[in-house]
């Protein structure tokens, strides 16, 4: 038996960073870049390292470089913690495992480090797999929740719903994260939304060496939870634009979107101490005309444009700036 399964990179539209607040997200899928997770019957339970995980260098200029790109932990550890996660969830519920044992590897093309959801593909695509080898059922709606499980409860890596909500649902995925059903569901109401009522939308990303997102969250978290007013105001505000960029789509407005995904990075920016380089690329896709705004925390925006004499212009722009602009494909 061999199985291979995948989750993709994904952009959030408009809304975030409100998903980890109780707020509202849209977010879409990027099928261009995905992670794959490969699982076989082996005699034993064996999780094969990859590239990311090496810890053999050529110099100490290689192993600075790798850190970087990679920060210091590589996929096995994602791969453990979700195998770990899923016996225990079966375990909990009563769903009888079989007693065969596997080999899982993984790789990705997600551009990494640069808030395009790298890590939580390979754990999506992980229980995928599980999923399948196991033939157990886990409802749709439960699976970005028992994600996030691996990577807070387990990892102690901080992040939100969004990011699993999307690459569980695929598509265009509405989010709602109200306290009252996260507090007593442990999920939030997910409306899948048709991706034809995006307007033409835009991807790009640094390819430079860049920062982990973690930089540029500047305790938010902490400032939540001391209920600064600045801080709860402003989740309101992202959670409206999302409902407002939701009602316009549905209404045939999607052309016009483009200044609400503006306004979430302009508030963004009045709150956060964002890097240059994040903020020069945002900045030289408005000059083209374009909106724009980060896909998650940071080293890579997306944004809307009018037609394709404009995404050139974006591409001419942004590319000798080393950064690789992409049309994201959703369907």
């Amino acid at each position: 038996m061999l199985i291979s399964t995948k989750a993709y990179a994904r952009a959030g539209l408009v809304g975030n960073p409100s998903d980890g607040y109780f707020g509202k997200t849209i977010s879409f899928i990027i099928r261009n870049y995905c992670a794959e997770v490969t699982l076989f019957e082996t005699p034993e339970l064996t999780i094969e390292p990859n590239e990311r995980d090496h810890s053999s260098f050529g110099s100490i200029d290689a192993l600075a470089r790798d850190v970087r790109q990679f920060g210091y932990y590589g996929g096995i550890r994602l791969l453990k913690a979700s195998v770990k996660r899923f016996y225990e969830y079966c375990t909990k519920h009563h769903l009888p495992l079989h007693g065969r044992n596997f080999t899982l590897r993984y790789s990705s093309n997600i551009p990494p480090q640069v808030g395009m959801a790298g890590s939580s593909a390979i754990i999506t695509a992980c229980w995928r797999a599980l999923i399948e080898f196991y033939g157990v059922e886990v409802p749709k709606h439960l699976l970005p929740s028992l994600v996030l499980s691996v990577e807070n409860d387990e990892l102690g890596i901080p992040a939100g719903l969004q990011d699993r909500v999307i690459q569980g649902y695929e598509g265009v995925v509405f989010m709602d994260f109200n306290r009252a059903s996260i507090e007593k569901l442990g999920y939030g109401i997910y409306e899948e939304l048709d991706p034809a009522l995006l307007p033409p939308v835009f991807v790009a990303y640094t390819t430079k060496l860049s920062e982990g997102t973690e930089v540029f969250h500047n305790d938010i978290r902490g400032r939540w939870n001391r209920g600064e007013r600045e801080i709860v105001s402003a989740m309101y505000q992202w959670a409206n634009l999302a409902q407002r960029v939701r009602d316009m789509l549905l209404a045939g407005r999607g052309q016009e979107i483009g200044p609400l995904l503006n306004e979430n990075f302009d508030l963004r920016r009045r709150l956060y101490k964002l890097s240059q380089g994040n903020i020069a690329m945002v900045e030289a896709a408005r000059d083209c005309g374009a909106s724009a705004k980060f896909t998650g925390s940071g080293g890579a925006i997306v944004g809307t444009y009018e037609d394709e004499a404009m995404f050139e212009k974006l591409k001419a722009a942004l590319e000798p700036m080393q950064v690789m602009v992409i049309k994201p494909q959703i369907v």
